[in-house]
C-alpha cells in the first residue's frame, strides 16, 4: 500500500495551530457608473483597471462606454471607436491595453473582430483578429496578448471556440488550438507572461505554456461566464459564474481549493487582471444589470488546500475537505434537461451524467440526454423504450438495467461506451425500480417491483458479462434508492414495502451479505440519491399512493442519516448521479404532481458543499 508521502509527495505536517482555512475575502468598493454585463477589462487587479463596452443600463451606447478605475472608484473617460458587447478580450495595463472581438452595436449585427489599444487617454484601431468572434478570452500585454475560444456561430462555427490568437501589438498570429470547445464566456487566469494561462469553461479545465493547450484538473463547481485573475498557470483564482454563480475557486498548479464566496453572486461580470491574491471583479447580471464591483484580497499563510491533512498540537489528525462540511451542504438551480420526465435511468458524474429513458406521457420513451457540466444534449436513443430502470458507471462507461415497459417489468441490459447502446444479458428475474450501485462491470441491482404489490427481496451481482444471484436484501420492496462504488460495497435505501407502507430502512452490503443500519429519519418511495458506504446522499420521494411529494434530504456519514436542506422543488422519481461522494450529486427531472408548478419536471438541482476543517477519525 502506497504511504502518504508517496502519493502527496510531502509528510503530514505537524503544527502548533490550524493553518488559515478559507483566508481570501471579498470586500465591496465603488460601483460602475453605469451597469453592465460583458465589458472588455483589463490592469492590476484591484489597484487600477479599465472597463470597456459591455450591455447594460445605458441600452446600446453602454457598448461605447469605458471606466477607469483607481482602487476606489470609477470614473468615464474616452470611449471606445468601435463600440462592442459580448465580451471582448482585454489585456494590458491601465495605461497601455487593448480589446479585441466582441458584437457589434445595433443597428450592425454579426460578430467583430477589431482591435483597440488604449494608451491612457485614447483608443487607437490596430489589426484584426483572424477570426472575428464574441465571449473570447484572453491575457496578456499590449504587445504580447493572447485570445482563445469564442463564437461566432454565423462564420467559422465551431474553429472559433477552439482558435487561440496571439497579438504582438501590431497583428494577429493564429497559434495552437484548445482541446475542448470554449464557445461561451469563460474563467481564466489574467496575469502575465501571456505564456502561461489558466482556462476554465464548464468542467473543461486547460493550461496554456505558449504554444501548445494541456488539460488539468477539473475545479470543484463547473459553469461558465464568469472570471479570474492569476500570475501564472500554477497561481490563479476564479470567480462567479453562470446560474449568478459567487462560488470563488483558488488553483495552486495541481488542485484547484474552495475560498471565500463573492457577496453577490453574478455572471459576465468583467476584471481587471491581477493576481491570486488581488483581484477584482465588476458589474455582471444578476436578474438585472448591476454595477457591483468588488475587491478580493488574500493575507499572508500558511493556508490549506484541499486535501491537506496535518497534526493538530501534534495529536490531533485534521484534513481540509468538502467531506468535512457535507451537512452544510445547500441546493442550487442547475442547468435543465431538454424533456421534462421521471423515471429515467441515470448513471455518472455532477459533470459528466446522462439521462435515459423514462416516462412522457401517454408512456416509456427511448431519450438520452448528456450533461457535459454546463448543458443537456440529446444523443443516441435506446434500442428499446424503458422506466423506472436502474443505472451505474460513468458517462462512457455506464449500465441501465431493469426497466417498466407497462404493463408488465423487464429483464432488458443496455451498456453505454460514450456513444452507442448494446444489448447484455438479461436480469434473472424481471422487474424494475430497484437500487442499483457499482460500475459498468461490477455492480448491484437490489429489490424491485417483479408483479407483485410487495415487492421483492431479490438481489444480482453483474460481473460485466452476466448476472448471477446472490444473497437476499432482509426487506421485500421496491422504488427504492442505492448508493455504492462497486459489487463489493453500497446501501440501499427507503422504498415501497407492501399496502401503504413506505419504509425507512437502510441496509448495507459488504460483498457477500446484507446488515440492517441506522434507518431514515423520513420513510419513503421514489427517493432518490448516490454516494459510497461512507458518504452518500437521499432526496426526494414521497407516499406510494397520489399524495404530496417531499423536498427533504438526508446526508450519511457512515453511520447515521441526517436531515439537511431541503430541495427547492419537492419530487421523486428524479435522476440521480451515481459516481462519486455525497459531494457531488445533483437531482434531475422527476414528478412534482402535488408541487408548484406541478407535474413533469425538467428542472435541475446541483448540491453544493464548501471546503471545511474536520477532524479525521482513523479506525
Amino acid at each position: 500500500m502506497a504511504t502518504y508521502k508517496e502519493i502527496k509527495g510531502v509528510t503530514v505536517q505537524t503544527r502548533d495551530t490550524d493553518p488559515t482555512v478559507n483566508a481570501g475575502t471579498w470586500a465591496s468598493s465603488g460601483g460602475l457608473n453605469t451597469a453592465r454585463k460583458d465589458a472588455g477589462s483589463f490592469g492590476a487587479g484591484a489597484t487600477n483597471g479599465i472597463a470597456a463596452g459591455g450591455y447594460g443600463g445605458g441600452g446600446a451606447a453602454a457598448g461605447n462606454y469605458v471606466e477607469s478605475y483607481n482602487g476606489t472608484s470609477w470614473t468615464e473617460t474616452t470611449e471606445l471607436n468601435a463600440g462592442r458587447g459580448w465580451s471582448p478580450m482585454g489585456a494590458g495595463t491601465q495605461t497601455a491595453g487593448v480589446v479585441a472581438g466582441g458584437q457589434p452595436l445595433p443597428p450592425a449585427s454579426g460578430y467583430t473582430g477589431i482591435t483597440e489599444e488604449w494608451d491612457g487617454s485614447s483608443w487607437t484601431e490596430s489589426g484584426d483578429l483572424n477570426i472575428a468572434r464574441a465571449n473570447l478570452a484572453g491575457t496578456g500585454s499590449q504587445t504580447a496578448a493572447v485570445a482563445f475560444g469564442g463564437s461566432n456561430p454565423g462564420g467559422p462555427g465551431p474553429a472559433a471556440s477552439i482558435d487561440t490568437e496571439n497579438y504582438n501589438g501590431t497583428s494577429w498570429t493564429e497559434t495552437a488550438n484548445m482541446n475542448s470547445a470554449a464557445a461561451s464566456p469563460k474563467l481564466h487566469s489574467r496575469g502575465s507572461p501571456y505564456t502561461s494561462v489558466i482556462s476554465v469553461h464548464s468542467s473543461n479545465t486547460e493550461s496554456w505554456n505558449g504554444s501548445a493547450w494541456t488539460e488539468i484538473a477539473e475545479v470543484n463547481t463547473s459553469r461558465t461566464n464568469g472570471a479570474g485573475a492569476g500570475e501564472s498557470n500554477t497561481s490563479a483564482v476564479i470567480f462567479g459564474g453562470s446560474s449568478q454563480n459567487a462560488k470563488t475557486e483558488s488553483w495552486d498548479g495541481t488542485s484547484w481549493t474552495e475560498v471565500n464566496d463573492l457577496s453577490t453572486g453574478r455572471s459576465d461580470g468583467g476584471t481587471t487582471g491581477g493576481t491570486a491574491t488581488n483581484a477584482l471583479y465588476a458589474g455582471g447580471e444578476t436578474t438585472d444589470y448591476v454595477a457591483t464591483t468588488e475587491e478580493w484580497s488574500f493575507p499572508s499563510g500558511p493556508h490549506l488546500n484541499e486535501g491537506d491533512l496535518f497534526l493538530s498540537g501534534g495529536t490531533t489528525l485534521k484534513g481540509f475537505g468538502r467531506a468535512g462540511n457535507e451537512a452544510n451542504g445547500t441546493w442550487a438551480s442547475g442547468d435543465a434537461i431538454n424533456t421534462a420526465r421521471d423515471s429515467g435511468g441515470f448513471f455518472g458524474s455532477k459533470n459528466a451524467a446522462l439521462l435515459a429513458g423514462g416516462v412522457t406521457p401517454p408512456g416509456s420513451n427511448t431519450l438520452v440526454e448528456e450533461y457535459d457540466g454546463s448543458s443537456w444534449t440529446e444523443v443516441n436513443d435506446t434500442p428499446v423504450t424503458g422506466q423506472s430502470s436502474g443505472g451505474f458507471g460513468t458517462q462512457t462507461a455506464g449500465l441501465i438495467t431493469g426497466a417498466g415497459n407497462p404493463p408488465a417489468p423487464a429483464q432488458s441490459t443496455l451498456t453505454y461506451d460514450g456513444t452507442n447502446w448494446t444489448a447484455v444479458a438479461n436480469l434473472n428475474t424481471a422487474r424494475y425500480t430497484g437500487g442499483a450501485f457499482g460500475t459498468q462491470t461490477s455492480g448491484i441491482y437490489a429489490g424491485g417491483y417483479a408483479g407483485n404489490i410487495n415487492g421483492t427481496d431479490n438481489v444480482e451481482l453483474w460481473n460485466g458479462t452476466s448476472w448471477t444471484e446472490v444473497s437476499e436484501i432482509n426487506d421485500n420492496r421496491w422504488k427504492l434508492s442505492g448508493a455504492g462504488t462497486s459489487s463489493e460495497s453500497g446501501l440501499v435505501v427507503g422504498g415501497y414495502s407492501g399496502p401503504v407502507t413506505n419504509t425507512d430502512n437502510t441496509e448495507k452490503w459488504d460483498g457477500s451479505s446484507w446488515t440492517e443500519v441506522n434507518d431514515l429519519n423520513s420513510g419513503r418511495s421514489g427517493l432518490k440519491g448516490g454516494g459510497t458506504v461512507t458518504s452518500a446522499l437521499v432526496f426526494g420521494g414521497g407516499p406510494f399512493s397520489p399524495g404530496p411529494q417531499t423536498a427533504k434530504t438526508e446526508n450519511w456519514n457512515g453511520t447515521s442519516w441526517a436531515e439537511v436542506a431541503d430541495m427547492a422543488l419537492a419530487r421523486e422519481n428524479s435522476g440521480a448521479t451515481t459516481v462519486g461522494t455525497a459531494v457531488g450529486t445533483m437531482a434531475v427531472g422527476g414528478n412534482s404532481g402535488f408541487a408548484s408548478p406541478p407535474g413533469l419536471t425538467a428542472l435541475t438541482e446541483d448540491w453544493n458543499v464548501d471546503a471545511a476543517l474536520s477532524t479525521v477519525t482513523v479506525s
